[in-house]
């Protein structure tokens, strides 16, 4: 199926660390021309860790765009020439210390298409064993291991309120055949 809208111009109105905002003038099938704002972000990755006693190891960190502390599932970019296995991987031991023997991969999505680049692959990790982390200079991180059944809960309570995080969740939850 064709795209119903032809770029007819892009500007590139902001270059940043982590994205970059453009913006693109469209012809659409009525003779008529739009504009579309784009965040240009690269692939990335989530992880939900699970270990041998059904925790589920999140992260408590303050994420400044929406002014508070959410509980997250480890996630990242991914780097130039890195798989996601590898990515996951990466940040596992980055953002928690912990190493997996066993990856299984659950979704790929597009974390927010209507505006955002960026598509994401997410993660079972199981077989954890613990190690010492090492977060980016800017990441304040605070590891806490959640029961599978209590994270469960925390997604229609509120205490947990990241999408990628709920998905994760939803989707890991028929894997590991744990009764909520």
């Amino acid at each position: 199926m064709q795209p119903p809208e032809k770029t007819i111009a892009t500007t590139s109105v902001f270059q940043g660390r982590v994205v970059t905002l453009r913006v693109d003038t469209v012809a659409l099938p009525n003779s008529r021309t739009a504009t579309r704002e784009v965040v240009e972000h690269g692939p990335s990755v989530t992880v939900l860790p699970v270990d041998d006693q059904g925790n589920v190891l999140l992260e408590r960190q303050y994420r400044r765009s929406v002014g508070r502390w959410l509980l997250e599932a480890p996630a990242g970019s991914m780097d130039a020439g890195e798989t996601p296995e590898q990515a996951v991987h990466r940040e596992l031991k980055e953002e928690t210390g912990y190493t997996a023997a066993k990856l299984e991969h659950l979704a790929t999505f597009w974390v927010s298409p209507g505006y955002c680049t960026e598509l994401m692959h997410v993660y079972l990790a199981t077989g954890l064993t613990a190690g010492e982390a090492t977060p980016e200079e800017d990441e304040y991180i605070k590891v806490e291991a959640v029961p599978f059944v209590r994270a469960m809960g925390m997604i229609p309570s509120g205490e947990i309120e990241d999408c990628k995080t709920v998905a994760a969740l939803l989707l890991a939850e028929k894997r590991l055949n744990i009764k909520v």
